[in-house]
């Protein structure tokens, strides 16, 4: 044997649990989170949280769960003692079958480490509750206490970190601390609907939500009680199963949208989680409906064997692993696109009410600006209308909608009435059987309605049955274009129309190397182009559904759009992104005047286009008020 000294030293129990709460229990939130999922587990119907100083100096939970007795509160305490898992026949205890929050038996022993934990919980059957205490680490026998309720357990943690104090210093403001609990505890809500909650930080009452089923429309009337109103009009419901995963949920519509991913809610079996996986499978979702900097509003719920899904990936469960991850990722992507495409034209009711907030008098420009920020964001206030006028009639997907109409070539745009130029052009419908006035109501009871104006040479103006729609006319046709440039690529690809005269356009040499470089794929997206010269190009075909467009700004945008991309990335990998450019300059502009048959063209194409209730960057393509808000803005009701 050797006569070294053994350098190798167990540690004691005290300093193994403080190590385990440096894992478990990083903050006040952290804490609530596991005392809350206790609670769940133990089969509460109502949860009721208190907390002061953000957590630092106490924090109160109290459940209805099935409670604890005399002989198993002392367990409880102990380092890896669960109720929760269990050995099959052969004594094999299986860490892939979880069905409940919590498993590894590490909360309660990690908290009584760092802080002042006491334990009191009664069961249906006993005559009395029970309490134990943990101060430090150091334990109390458990002791007879005074009944709360039929059952339950409530437990109270007071100085935080009292016994770690180079840990208490890393803690950050009340403020901070009290948003980490408030929005775990909304996780929590979200994930358990049949479970009610309240959560007071001491002074006052800051979410109280009842029992809901635990049915979808349970689950949407917890979210709406949680994420507002809005939330539930503007979101559309997600249901679909693929070997035996089920994806469900509601997703928001692409123009109820906000700056961060902070209001995505992810749930795996029940239990909220942050995985990058999914986050990325939203991002591939909205990519062909959103600006960069917007992000979606979600609350999905994904639902799977157990032995699919590893929740024993980290101490605080908040991370999972996935047997089959691109199984997981493809159902939400595909789930939330053709959800969205059954929305078709279906912009967010916040629009709207966006629009009547900025009528009401006593609202400013700055005001104004800074609510639009809060739902579309800075990108989309400040984007310019760039490029020149293109006319609508040019465009190959609408002229079958527009034949045999007469143009107004002066250019002219005002308020249509019965009888004028512009309505008669009604009269060559299909259906109108000659008849203006009666081809006039069959275009009101469209959901879009009847053009009846256009405003500034920009936004289209509608009457429906019950209101006015309000169209951007660029938005909305870029939106158009793109999804047709979509459909072309999907089927046979996309038909290209020979210039006349090639049009020639100096890049400089290196955006020229870089444009022609991928001129092959280009060259399948419609556009057509040939070195000329040193840093110069040559157009020689464009996409037929873009009509006239300003060519030399175009590549240069498409430019820039490559210079961004990895050069291991094919343009097709960036398929969205390059088909948007070219929709955003081969669509109609503002400044562009377009008749009545023209107007309407365009609307009848929304109706009939997924998504065409935003643009490729998110924002709205019309707002929509009905009569009722109007007749309230001039005190009529």
């Amino acid at each position: 044997m050797s006569a070294n000294p053994i350098s190798i030293r167990r540690l004691p129990p005290q300093t193994v649990n403080r190590i385990a709460a440096g894992e478990v229990v990083e903050r006040p939130a952290s804490v609530i989170k596991e005392l809350v999922e206790n609670a769940i587990d133990a089969g509460a119907t109502q949860v009721d949280i208190r907390y002061e100083d953000g957590g630092r100096a106490v924090i109160t939970i109290t459940d209805d769960g099935k409670g604890m007795s005399a002989e198993e509160l002392p367990i409880a305490i102990e380092r890896h003692a669960t109720s929760k898992l269990s050995p099959n026949a052969a004594g094999e205890w299986d860490l892939l079958n979880i069905h409940s929050m919590g498993f590894r038996g590490e909360a309660l022993p990690s908290i009584g480490s760092v802080a002042r934990l006491t334990i009191t919980s009664q069961t249906e059957s006993d005559d009395s509750a029970w309490e134990i205490a943990v101060e430090g680490g150091a334990e109390t026998s458990p002791k007879p206490a005074p009944r709360f309720g039929m059952h339950g357990t409530r437990v109270d943690v007071r100085d935080l970190f009292y016994a770690t104090p180079a840990r208490l210093k890393f803690l950050k403001s009340e403020r901070s601390e009290s948003l980490a609990i408030s929005d775990i505890v909304k996780r929590l809500a979200m994930a358990n609907p049949s479970v009610g909650m309240t959560l007071s930080n001491g002074s006052r009452m800051t979410l109280k939500v009842a029992r809901q089923s635990g049915d979808q429309e349970g689950r949407l009337a917890r979210l709406a009680s949680i994420l507002g109103a809005d939330f539930g009009q503007n979101a559309i419901e997600i249901d679909k199963e693929r070997e035996g995963i089920r994806l469900t949920g509601f997703a928001g519509l692409p123009t109820y949208s906000r700056g961060n991913s902070q209001h995505q809610y992810l749930f795996v079996n029940g239990r909220p989680v942050r995985d990058k996986l999914l986050h990325g499978a939203l991002r591939g979702a909205y990519q062909d409906f959103l600006a960069r900097d917007r992000h979606p509003v979600v609350a999905l719920y994904i639902d799977l064997p157990s032995d699919h899904v590893d929740v024993n990936v980290h101490p605080a469960k908040t991370e999972v692993r996935f047997r089959n991850p691109g199984l997981v990722r493809g159902l939400i992507v595909s789930a939330i696109r053709h959800s969205l495409a059954a929305a078709g034209h279906r912009a967010s009711t916040t629009v709207s009410d966006y629009a009547l907030g900025k009528i009401q008098a006593g609202q400013n420009d700055h005001q104004a600006q800074y609510v639009f920020q809060q739902n579309y964001g800075q990108q989309n206030y400040n984007r310019p209308y760039a490029g020149s006028p293109t006319p609508y009639r040019n465009d190959p997907a609408l002229q079958p909608l527009v034949d045999g109409v007469a143009y107004n070539d002066y250019g002219f745009s005002a308020k249509v009435e019965e009888g004028s130029e512009a309505y008669s052009f009604n009269s060559n419908h299909p259906r109108a059987g000659g008849d203006p006035e009666s081809a006039a109501a069959e275009l009101v009871e469209r959901p879009l309605g009847a053009a009846r104006a256009q405003l500034h040479e920009t936004y289209v103006v509608a009457q429906t049955q019950d209101g006015i729609v309000i169209v951007d006319q660029h938005a909305a046709h870029e939106r158009l274009v793109y999804e047709r440039m979509k459909m072309a690529m999907a089927g046979k690809g996309v038909e290209r129309q020979a210039l006349l005269i090639p049009d020639i356009v100096d890049l400089g040499e290196t955006d020229a190397a870089r444009v022609l470089a991928r001129a092959e794929e280009l060259a399948e997206m419609g556009l057509v182009i040939e070195p000329f010269g040193t840093g110069a190009v040559a157009v020689r075909e464009t996409p037929a559904l873009l009509g006239e467009m300003n060519i030399q700004s175009l590549l240069r945008d498409l430019a820039d759009d490559i210079s961004e991309y990895d050069e291991a990335l094919s343009l097709k990998e960036k398929f969205e992104h390059v088909c948007g450019t070219m929709a955003c300059h081969g669509s109609v502009r503002a400044g562009r005047r377009l008749n009545g048959a023209e107007m309407n063209a365009l609307l009848r194409d929304m109706e009939a286009t997924p998504h065409s209730g935003q643009c490729n960057h998110g924002r709205p393509t019309y707002v929509e008020l009905k009569l009722a808000d109007i007749e309230r803005l001039f005190g009529r009701r």
